[in-house]
């Protein structure tokens, strides 16, 4: 996980090139990866992908999943098949092992397109969540921070009071 000197923080406009590649803003690529050259890509939200430093994210998966199956094999988990289905579904879709390229670049792979909801040379956002740097696309961004920006001030005081 990124260090506490690491909290990613910015908001940097990108543009996507015609192969979906975009360059991670350097003071947010290292930090991601001081802890290894691998990350993980992320579906979020719907017009958002999270980009994790891959240790991280491999503990919090393993300690999930090793959580849901104790539960199965413990019966605690009957009649709830389906859920159980779901989860697994959304996490055989939901992430994807990425390496940044130089200078930061990194090439969105399909199916993380269509969930970003951009073209091919069209713009996006990246944003430094504290833990990870997230990916926008822009309408959506803007509509979370409409959303979200009056909670800022209580926020803010909660977690740093």
């Amino acid at each position: 996980m990124s260090s506490p000197q690491d909290f990613l923080l910015g908001e940097f406009p990108r543009t996507l090139d015609d192969r979906f590649r975009l360059s991670i803003p350097p003071e947010l690529a290292e930090g991601l990866l001081r802890s290894g050259p691998d990350a993980i890509l992320a579906k979020e939200r719907l017009g958002c992908l999270s980009l994790w430093p891959a240790e991280h994210w491999q503990q919090r998966l393993d300690a999930g999943v090793e959580l849901v199956k104790n539960k199965m094999h413990a019966g605690r988990l009957e009649g709830r098949l389906d859920d159980v289905q779901l989860l697994a579904r959304l996490l055989s879709t939901r992430h994807k092992k990425v390496q940044l390229a130089g200078r930061g670049r990194l090439s969105i792979p399909e199916g993380f397109r269509e969930f970003l909801a951009v073209q091919q040379a069209g713009d996006v956002m990246v944003v430094g969540a504290g833990v990870c740097v997230e990916i926008w696309q822009p309408a959506a961004w803007l509509s979370y921070l409409e959303q979200r920006m009056p909670e800022f001030g209580g926020l803010f005081d909660r977690l740093s009071g």
